[in-house]
C-alpha cells in the first residue's frame, strides 16, 4: 500500500517496487498491490472509506494474509485497519526493523536493532500480549495497582534504558578505538550509500575483506572495518556500513547512532552509487538528505559510481574510453570528486586509489 504524496521525489510506484523488495528480502511472497491518491492520509484508517471496500473486497479475490503500507502508520490506524480486514496489518518501519532484525549478527547490531524495536513497540502496547515473553516480563513483575497495558509499558521502558545504557558503552569503546586511530595516524574512510548499491563488493574487492554479499537490501548490517594500503605506502582504514533507505525509520537512526558515528569521525565518505538503477538520481539524493540530517554535508567525499560492468555487453572486454561513452551517453555528470567502477570486477580501481589518496592528502 502507498500514500502517493508531492514532497516526496519518488514516485508511488518506484517507492511501491521498493517496498515489494523489502518484502521479498523479508520472506514475503507478493500478490498484489494497491496506490491511493490523497492530499492527507485518514486519521482513523489512513485509507478513505472507498479504497478500503476495496481493500476488503481484494481479500477474497487473492486471499492475502498480510498488509504493509509503504509509510509509517499510527497505532489507531492499524488497529483499526486490522479490525476492519482481520488480518495482519504492518508498516513500512516493521518491515525495515524484521529486515534489520534477521540481519544483525554482532553483538552491538543486535543491542541497536533491539532498541530501536523496543521504542516503536512503546506507542503500540494497547492490546498486544505476546511481547512479554520476549521481554522477560510475566507472572511477578507486576507492580501494585498496575493494569496490564502499565506494566507492559514500564517493561518496555525499562528495557529501553537498559539498552541505552549498553550502547552507551559501545560508543565509549568505539571512542578509544577511534583515539588509538588517530594516535597511529591511520586515515579512515567511510562507505556509504543506498541499501545494495555494492559498498560490501568495493570493500571485499579493496581490502580482501570477507563481508556477505547478497543481492538483497540491507544484505549488510554490521559495519566491517579494514586496514588498506595506497600506493605511497600510507595505511588508511576503510569501514563499510549499513545502507541508507528513503523513509528511514527514525527509530533506526536514533538507535544506530553508535555505528553513525563512524562517518561524523570519518575523514573521508564514499558515496557509492548504483549508476544502473532505474532510481539512481532519487537513492543518491536520499543519501545526501540523510547526510544533512546527520549534519555531515562539510565532510570531504568522494562520488564512486558503481556496476559500470552493467554498461557493457556480456563478454565485453573493459576499456576506459567506452565507459566514458558510456556515461556521456547516459548524461551522467563527471568531475573531478567522480569514479567510475565496477567493484564486480575491479575496473576504475587504479583512478579510485589515486583520488582517495589526494583527497587525503587535501589536494
Amino acid at each position: 500500500m502507498e500514500q502517493k504524496r508531492n514532497k516526496n521525489p519518488w514516485s508511488a510506484k518506484d517507492s511501491l517496487n521498493e517496498l515489494a523488495g523489502l518484502a521479498w528480502t523479508a520472506g514475503a511472497e507478493l500478490v498484489g498491490s494497491m496506490i491511493q491518491s490523497l492530499d492527507r492520509p485518514s486519521g482513523t484508517h489512513y485509507l478513505g472509506k472507498g479504497k478500503l471496500q476495496e481493500l476488503m473486497e481484494l481479500k477474497d479475490e487473492v486471499g492475502y494474509d498480510t498488509i504493509i503500507f509503504d509509510d509509517e502508520l499510527s497505532p489507531t490506524q492499524q488497529r483499526n485497519i486490522e479490525n476492519a480486514v482481520n488480518v495482519k496489518v504492518i508498516d513500512r518501519t516493521a518491515l525495515i526493523l524484521d529486515i534489520f532484525a534477521e540481519h544483525a549478527h554482532t553483538h552491538d547490531g543486535r543491542l541497536q536493532v533491539e532498541l530501536a524495536q523496543a521504542e516503536y513497540l512503546l506507542p503500540r502496547l494497547a492490546g498486544q500480549w505476546q511481547h512479554l515473553e520476549r521481554l522477560g516480563g510475566g507472572i511477578g513483575t507486576r507492580g501494585p495497582g498496575e493494569t496490564q497495558i502499565e506494566t507492559d509499558r514500564r517493561l518496555v521502558r525499562n528495557r529501553i534504558l537498559k539498552l541505552k545504557k549498553e550502547i552507551g558503552k559501545i560508543q565509549k569503546h568505539r571512542e578509544l578505538f577511534r583515539k588509538r586511530r588517530v594516535q597511529q595516524r591511520l586515515p579512515s574512510v567511510a562507505l556509504i550509500g543506498y541499501t545494495n548499491a555494492g559498498k560490501s563488493t568495493l570493500l571485499n574487492a579493496l581490502c580482501k575483506a570477507d563481508v556477505l554479499v547478497e543481492d538483497k537490501l540491507f544484505a549488510t548490517l554490521d559495519p566491517t572495518t579494514r586496514q588498506y594500503m595506497l600506493p605511497d605506502r600510507r595505511k588508511i582504514v576503510i569501514s563499510d556500513t549499513v545502507g541508507f533507505i528513503q523513509k528511514l525509520p527514525h527509530t533506526l537512526i536514533a538507535a544506530f547512532k553508535a555505528t553513525l558515528e563512524e562517518l561524523r569521525y570519518a575523514d573521508l565518505l564514499m558515496h557509492v552509487i548504483d549508476i544502473t538503477h532505474n532510481n539512481a538520481e532519487e537513492q543518491t539524493q536520499t543519501v545526501n538528505d540523510l547526510l544533512r540530517e546527520l549534519d555531515l554535508t562539510d565532510k570531504p567525499m568522494v562520488l564512486v559510481c558503481n556496476k559500470i560492468d552493467q554498461l557493457f555487453p556480456q563478454g565485453k572486454k573493459y576499456n576506459e574510453d567506452d565507459a566514458m561513452y558510456e556515461i556521456d551517453r547516459l548524461g551522467i555528470a563527471r568531475t573531478a570528486d567522480t569514479v567510475f567502477i565496477s567493484a564486480a570486477y575491479g575496473w576504475g580501481f587504479p583512478k579510485l586509489v589515486d583520488v582517495i589518496g589526494n583527497k587525503l592528502s587535501g589536494s
